[in-house]
């Protein structure tokens, strides 16, 4: 049952986006939002985790946290608010990392 697995704290933090990593599975998708999206900054650690899940099409993050915190990323494909409700909704289930 494919998981849309959403995480808003900062990675550097916490061990909730490496823990998410360990467990997600082949069909899982992962939404970065709020203070989460700083695990896209170039050059650290969070970054590399990401780059080596090889998450392909399958890693978002919400455009408006991206810009008001001025990172851009190829890694993760920005989406907006209607952007998150699709992925939502094409998911069976949705674990919010709290």
């Amino acid at each position: 049952m494919p998981t849309l697995h959403v995480i808003s704290h900062s990675p550097f933090g916490d061990d909730r986006l490496s823990s998410c990593l360990r467990l997600l599975a082949g069909e899982d998708a992962l939404l970065l939002c709020g203070d989460a999206v700083y695990a896209l900054r170039d050059g650290s650690e969070p970054q590399r985790l990401l780059q080596t899940a090889a998450l392909e099409q399958r890693l978002f993050a919400l455009d408006e946290d991206l810009q008001a915190r001025g990172i851009h990323s190829e890694l993760a494909n920005a989406v907006d608010y209607q952007g998150f409700v699709a992925l939502s909704l094409h998911y069976d289930k949705v674990n919010s990392w709290l």
